[in-house]
């Protein structure tokens, strides 16, 4: 078998961010809502952060039927699931991915992030659960890390894991009321 020759450098280009995204889904990001009545949407996502502003159109547009704030807050708990996707697990390695998938329910909306999962843990079998915990000083302005989860926690009106390490699926649900959601509480 002949040597495969490299493959030389390419050069940087710009394109829009919607170029990305294949024609029979540009209505998941187009932040209208004009196809208010979806049960379920779902969308793959590459693992580079600089697709983070299509992250945010994804969810926008997901929530789009609804008030400023609540728009706003699902999209801002969204992208720090997609964010936590790529910088702590195997989705943020270059050639993997996450996946977003957004349900639509009675009395609210639930989103649910399911990445690669952290690299092989020789302590923990595909049996073990290791449920995630937010950080207890995570919403103190002065810290440095953890104010991911302990933000979702805050803001959310429910959230939780799977607990499988190997694949793991991090979700909150909404209120659209913004029941349980510190949210209210935060603008008064």
């Amino acid at each position: 078998m002949p040597a495969l020759a490299p493959v030389p450098p390419m050069a940087e280009v710009t394109i829009a961010l919607n170029e990305l995204v294949p024609h029979a889904y540009r209505h998941y990001f187009n932040g209208r809502p004009d196809r208010p009545y979806y049960s379920s949407r779902r969308y793959d996502f590459g693992s580079s952060p600089l697709l983070l502003p299509l992250v945010r159109a994804f969810l926008d547009t997901c929530a789009a039927e609804h008030n400023t704030d609540y728009r706003y807050l699902f999209t801002l708990m969204g992208s720090e699931l997609a964010n936590n996707a790529i910088k702590h697990s195997r989705s943020g390695l270059p050639g993997r991915d996450y996946r977003l998938v957004c349900e639509r329910q009675r009395d609210g909306l639930r989103l649910t992030c399911r990445d690669d999962g952290i690299a092989n843990d020789p302590t923990t079998s595909v049996h073990d659960r290791r449920h995630l915990t937010p950080d207890p000083g995570g919403l103190n302005p002065d810290t440095d890390a953890g104010r991911g989860l302990a933000m979702i926690d805050a803001l959310a009106t429910t959230w939780g894991d799977n607990g499988r390490p190997g694949h793991r699926d991090v979700w909150f649900f909404l209120a659209y009321d913004l029941k349980d959601s510190a949210w209210p509480d935060l603008n008064r």
